[in-house]
This record gives C-alpha cells, structure tokens and sequence, in this order.
C-alpha cells in the first residue's frame, strides 16, 4: 500500500468523527460509559467477524499481550478522561484542550524513525488548532481554575490519543485485525465501570438505538480499523493537521442537522483550517520531493 493511500484511508476515520457530536445527541439520555460499552461492543463484534472472515485469526494468536494492554489502554484511557473531564469542567475548555492531540501527534510525530518535522508540519499544525478553538470556544466562558481538575484530566486526554497514534507507527507489525481485540478489551471495561458508577438508561426509540448502532459501526468502530492504517503506513504528519477539521465538518453537519446555527466563526475557522492543511501539505510534499531525489543521487 503506498503512503499517499494510507493517509487517505486514515483520513475516512476524522470523516466518521465529524458525526460523533450528532449521533451523540441522538443517543441521549444513555450515560457516557454505558454509550461507549455498546458502541465498542459492536465495533470490537464486527472487527472479529471480519478477521475470521478474511481468515485472519490466526494472526492475533501471534499479537503480543504488550501490543493489546497498549492498544486497550490507548483506547479505553482516551475515552475514559475524555468522559471525565467533560464532567468536571465546561464542555467548550475542556473540550479545546483535549483537541490538542492533533498538534502533539504532529509534534511527537518528529520522533519517530525516519520521520522529519517540517515548519510547514508546525504553522499548519497551529492555524489549525487556532481554527478548532474558534469552533469549540464560541460559546465557552473563559478557563476558571475552579475547574483545574477537568482541564488537567483533558491534558491527559490529548496526550493519551497522541502517544497511542504516534506509538501505533512502532508497533506496525501488529496487523489492524488486532485493533478489533483491543476494541472487545474497552468494551469489557466499559461495562465494568458503568455497573459500577452509572445508573442504566438504556437508548430510547427508534432514533436512540440508531444513532447507537451507527456510532458502534462508524465513529466508535470503523474509524479505529481506518486510523490504524493510516498511523502506521501513511504519512502521520498530514493526518495530525488534517484532524483539525473534524471539529470543522461536526458542526457543519449540526448545521446541516438544524442542531446548530451557521456564523462567521464557523466561516473563519473553516479558512483557518483549511490554510493550515495546505501549509501542512505542502510541507509534506516538499519532504517526499527530497527523499525521493536523495534516493536518486545514492542511487
């Protein structure tokens, strides 16, 4: 698979995230953990009916429990501080602080083996981050040190998806079916926490079950299959970048959805995120050119 590819399927999964926020809103009241045990239980189902399909078991017999106490923890711990932070602090702060992983998988990005940060990588990584704060502060009140516990836990959010994005790159031998595995891991714990903590609300009509089901098949369940590829084989660098603009298409689709209002903010950080993944591109573009005639020459 070639690298220009990779990306793009990667690139499927900040689509499928784009329709977190409506198919969250139409999956209430169902508390947090118990929405994350089923969406992952039908996620982690499907990835292990599709392995056993393409015959592909007996892979994950030869997946090391390291690469699985990894990936579940990559998973289950965004998720979990994700989760808490929103409910120690405001949705907006806190919101805006946990899409910092974006700009830290670009940063980390730099440390892998033969990867190379560019200052284009840095200035679209930026622009964009300032794109996404437009969006999620719009209505925010400002950060208040009353609510330090949350915006910390939100820290440990970003910090958690970056490490697991950019980590996945090294343990690119693991095959993507193993991802399914790591998604039946979450969900088991999900269901252990929410008994434990959450009162159950099961989701109501036809509109609640749905907008579950497909929050298990796409942004809980697919897009995690599609950025392991994209992480692993393509280039990590644009993918970073190109994150940003999930919070742009979630909102135009609660526009689209009559949940939210178009504004000029929305069409500023539309530009704002759409400069920094040219920028960005074009960086990446101008390394591949360099790689590409260093070769020639030692050729």
């Amino acid at each position: 698979m070639t690298r220009s590819r990779a990306t793009a399927i990667g690139f499927v999964a900040v689509l499928l995230w784009s329709l977190l926020a409506l198919l969250t809103v139409g999956s209430a009241p169902t508390p947090p953990l118990l929405l994350n045990a089923i969406c992952f239980s039908i996620g982690g189902t499907l990835g292990l009916i599709w392995t056993a399909a393409s015959g592909q078991l007996g892979q994950l017999r030869r997946v090391t429990w390291k690469v699985y106490a990894f990936g579940t923890v990559g998973l289950f711990g965004y998720h979990a501080l994700y989760f808490s932070a929103l409910r120690l602090a405001p949705a907006a702060e806190a919101g805006l602080i946990a899409y910092l992983w974006p700009l830290l998988i670009v940063l980390f990005s730099g440390l892998l083996p033969g990867e190379q940060l560019r200052r284009g990588h840095l200035i679209g990584a930026g622009l964009g981050f300032a794109g996404a704060a437009t969006i999620i502060v719009g209505g925010g009140s400002g950060f208040q040190m009353q609510y330090l516990p949350g915006y910390g836990l939100a820290l440990l959010c970003a910090l958690t998806w970056a490490g697991y994005s950019v980590i996945s790159r090294l343990v690119g031998s693991a095959p993507t079916s193993s991802v399914a595995v790591f998604c039946v891991a979450t969900a088991a714990a999900s269901w252990g926490l929410h008994f434990a903590l959450e009162e159950t609300v099961w989701p109501v009509g036809a509109l609640g079950w749905t907008s579950t089901l497909l929050l298990g098949l796409g942004p809980v369940g697919l897009a995690f299959y599609v950025w392991d590829i994209g992480v692993k084989q393509g280039d990590i660098q644009m993918l970073g970048t190109s994150s940003y603009s999930a919070p742009l298409l979630s909102t135009l689709v609660l526009v689209i959805a009559g949940i939210a209002a178009p504004s000029w903010g929305l069409a500023l950080a539309a530009g704002l995120i759409t400069l920094g993944a040219v920028i960005a591109a074009r960086a990446s573009a101008s390394s591949s050119r360099r790689e590409a005639s260093s070769a020639t020459d030692k050729g």
